[in-house]
């Protein structure tokens, strides 16, 4: 699929969500059993083996000794050993047996849960692929549950989202998209241009059933419902991006201005030597903070100043690199210094700016009064809760991230959504335009298409569905 990170493999002869013409060519056995170590490889109390496919209870069984597998009972554990060829034990485990469809691949599987550690997981694995097993590629679970339409393509990017997350915030967001929130958005959006497309389509097709093509306005209406509809998830990409990679916040100032002073004030531990030196930070430093979950980037860069010392001078281009590619920039400025310090600082513009005086503790300098710049003195008590507490009001107020709305979409997502929105816009202009009604319907057909590549669906069935089920063609 165009624009997609994901990939897909439908199996032959398996009911499949896609068009051939939208899948990779390779494939993959319909008939294959796979298993995976599904717990972090390592040390720990507990490991967790988790085996899908057509034969998983019985190559399970085949290993297990414990209740025979006759008696076993769905999604209840059962105490066990599995064993070797020869018969000796490899470990007492919990076997727990989750009969298909209603499991999260559509397939049966089966969870082995052990004790945890390298060489006991690793002989269990071993001893289910003697047992007639395959090993599980990377993703293929959730590959074989988004093929079975146990999840969209949306919640099986949400799983990988929420297992990443670095904060409370971002793991909300992931498990709003796992249960299905903004699939549900997109679906209605596919509803919606299914209707008018194939209302449309009936139009052109058959015109002898008498079908009311609307007018252009109603027609025109509609279409507008749906772009904005689609703007709607537009708007949340950034939030999306912010969540998930942390939003890029460059500290910036002259030397000595008190740049990583701030940067460990905010981490809470000393992370940057700070001397009274100017010119003490030479590389940028980079760390995540979790701001009452919004993940920020922090970077503290060399201060920026005219220098002829070639290593400084590296360090200052870098500074303002960084600033170039800041999503928002922390301006630490020497309250007691004059304006003129800050001059060298310059920022692009349409850039998120928090402006910080810092050194309040000293008297400040007449060029600053009135400035309603943040004051605080990264030396103070209490300075690291007061910045913490501005900066998050600083970003709630920009809209960098919203706690209400989580529904956000991947890159993935607005690179569909975008096509889409180009398509729709197009058909649009063709309407107001009063082009023939073919050519509208094509960009139709495409906007379709590229929500459709957003859950994984772009399926002609439906449109005739509705044209066959709406205007009663043939009755």
């Amino acid at each position: 699929m165009e624009g997609c990170a994901i990939s897909i493999r439908i199996r032959k002869n398996s009911p499949s969500l896609l068009p051939v013409r939208d899948l990779p060519v390779s494939t993959l056995n319909s008939q294959s059993t796979i298993v995976a170590l599904a717990s972090p490889p390592g040390v720990g109390a507990v490991g967790l083996l988790r085996i899908s496919g057509p034969d998983a209870a019985k190559i399970s069984s085949s290993t297990f000794q414990g209740r025979k597998r006759d008696r076993w009972v769905a999604r209840t554990q059962h105490l066990g050993r599995i064993v070797d060829a020869a018969g000796e034990t490899i470990d007492e485990v919990l076997l727990t047996w989750f009969p298909g469809p209603a499991s999260f691949t559509g397939e049966e599987i089966v969870e082995i849960a052990c004790h945890g550690g390298v060489v006991v997981t690793g002989r269990l694995l071993n001893r289910f692929l003697e047992a007639g097993c395959e090993p599980a590629e990377p993703g293929e679970f959730s590959r074989r549950a988004f093929e079975n339409g146990r999840l969209d393509l949306t919640q099986a990017e949400a799983i990988m989202d929420l297992i990443s997350a670095q904060t409370e915030l971002a793991a909300r967001a992931a498990n709003e998209q796992l249960s299905g929130r903004l699939g549900e958005a997109i679906e209605a959006i596919r509803k919606d241009l299914i209707g008018l497309t194939a209302h449309l389509e009936a139009y052109i097709d058959f015109p002898e059933e008498d079908i009311d093509p609307d007018s252009a306005e109603a027609l025109e209406n509609r279409g507008k419902e749906i772009l904005s509809a689609i703007d709607k998830l537009l708007s949340t990409a950034d939030q999306g991006r912010v969540l998930r990679e942390g939003l890029r916040t460059v500290i910036a100032g002259a030397p000595n201005a008190g740049k990583s002073s701030l940067l460990n004030l905010l981490l809470g531990f000393d992370r940057a030597i700070v001397n009274e030196q100017a010119g003490t930070t030479r590389d940028t430093i980079e760390e995540v903070i979790n701001l009452e979950g919004i993940p920020i980037r922090l970077i503290d860069t060399a201060g920026i100043r005219e220098s002829g010392e070639a290593i400084e001078s590296q360090g200052i281009e870098r500074s303002r690199e960084q600033i170039a590619r800041a999503e928002l920039v922390l301006q630490i400025i020497d309250g007691s210094a004059p304006e003129s310090s800050a001059r060298a600082v310059e920022i692009p513009e349409g850039t998120r700016v928090l402006r910080i005086l810092n050194k309040s503790d000293l008297p400040r300098h007449a060029d600053w009064e009135g400035d309603e710049a943040i004051s605080i003195s990264c030396h103070a008590e209490g300075a690291a809760a007061e910045i913490r507490k501005q900066l998050h009001a600083f970003l709630t107020r920009k809209g960098a991230v919203s706690s209400t709305s989580l529904a956000a979409i991947n890159a993935r997502h607005q690179h569909c959504l975008l096509r889409a929105k180009e398509n729709l816009e197009r058909a649009l202009e063709n309407l107001a335009a009063h082009e023939s009604p073919e050519f509208i319907a094509l960009d139709l057909r495409a906007t379709l298409d590229a929500v459709g590549d957003v859950v994984g669906k772009t399926d002609v069935e439906e449109i005739l569905g509705e044209i066959f089920s709406t205007f009663c063609i043939g009755k």
